[in-house]
């Protein structure tokens, strides 16, 4: 008896599907993941952040982008969609389509029930091997809390976590400060 296996995909013809799609999926080592849609509080939640970081970056060098800019890790060939991507200076991309960010300085991911686990675990670890990266934010939508992760010396991340609305959390490396308050405007718990 033959096993059929479904054929893998290059990079580039995961890209040339993807940019033609209605739907977002993942890539790695030749497989596409589907990417589940996101509830109300999750895109209020994104939306307050896009918003808070545009504000204060409009007279500074830094870059905010929403979920719909593809990530790559170039160390581990994971293609993915971060819910927030901060860039400081020159963002660069994988090719001249621009739709493909290599150089994050920050990245925020809303946590859902579905992807919690992958966010936290592997999806992070994908992450941590991006030389350009020194701060993650894990938000969760069912209660004020935010996983606050920095990158120290020897690749070591620091947890500060912060669960009181009333808190703000200082982000030096793009020299801004998030307040729960603002994070969670709007979000029914």
């Amino acid at each position: 008896m033959s096993v059929h296996q479904k054929p893998l995909l290059t990079p580039e013809e995961y890209l040339a599907f993807e940019r033609k799609s209605e739907t977002k999926s993942e890539y790695l080592a030749g497989e596409l993941f589907r990417m589940a849609g996101p509830s109300e509080r999750h895109n209020i939640i994104v939306a307050n952040l896009v918003a808070e970081f545009r504000s204060q970056f409009k007279s500074r060098p830094w870059k905010v982008y929403p979920s719909d800019m593809r990530v790559k890790i170039p160390a581990t060939g994971l293609y993915t969609y971060a819910d927030v991507s901060v860039v400081c200076g020159e963002a660069e991309f994988e090719d001249d389509d621009r739709d493909t960010l290599l150089n994050p300085i920050l990245i925020v991911e809303v946590l859902s029930d579905s992807t919690e686990a992958y966010d936290r675990g592997k999806k992070f670890e994908h992450y941590r091997t991006l030389n350009s990266l020194s701060k993650c934010l894990l938000v969760a939508q069912d209660s004020p809390r935010v996983e606050h992760y920095v990158r120290q010396a020897n690749d070591k991340w620091l947890l500060t976590p912060y669960k009181d609305l009333q808190s703000a959390i200082a982000l030096s490396s793009v020299n801004c400060t998030l307040s729960l308050i603002e994070v969670y405007d709007k979000v029914d718990f």
